[in-house]
């Protein structure tokens, strides 16, 4: 569902799949060849939402702004089941594991790996390339290349699912 706020409608790329219970709130633009699933909420309602291409909006995700700032989601990044994102940036190829928490003006780097469940507190920046975890979120280690394989085929697996979904679109059978 897409809803006009304060003059403000979201946008999509060509590509873009946003499931029907998905909610999709004011100032929002989502770039080409994403996905945004089922129960995502984007409240860009004080705030704008980026979302670049080829990005994955996994089942329950919450994303808002900053009040009168902009949340940027980077090309390529995926974001786990149920994660909470109120910050003010995850950088390209990134990875936000299921239910984790990216609190108000939070940001992380490139190709960065926030665990399941880790809290990136208020004001807390991780940098590119790193894994971090637990609450607060603290960097463990560097990235390794089976960590960019292994993410590489997961944003593969929603980049086609996108395309699948919007090529034949689900069916309502009750």
């Amino acid at each position: 569902m897409l809803f006009e706020f304060d003059g403000n409608r979201p946008g999509m790329g060509r590509g873009t799949y946003v499931s029907e219970t998905a909610q999709v709130i004011g100032n929002v633009i989502i770039g080409d060849n994403c996905y945004v699933g089922h129960g995502a909420i984007l409240r860009g309602d004080y705030g704008r939402i980026e979302i670049g291409s080829g990005t994955a909006v996994e089942e329950g995700v919450i994303i808002h702004a900053p009040p009168g700032g902009l949340n940027r989601i980077g090309n390529s990044v995926t974001l786990g089941h149920g994660a909470i994102l109120h910050g003010n940036a995850v950088g390209d190829f990134s990875v936000i594991g299921m239910g984790a928490i990216l609190s108000i003006f939070s940001e992380t780097g490139e190709w960065t790996i926030v665990g399941e469940g880790a809290v990136v507190r208020a004001n807390q920046k991780i940098p590119g390339r790193v894994v971090a975890v637990g609450n607060p979120a603290a960097v463990i280690r560097e990235i390794s290349d089976q960590d960019r394989e292994l993410w590489t085929y997961g944003k593969q697996v929603y980049l086609d699912l996108a395309k699948k979904c919007v090529e034949q679109p689900m069916k309502r059978i009750g």
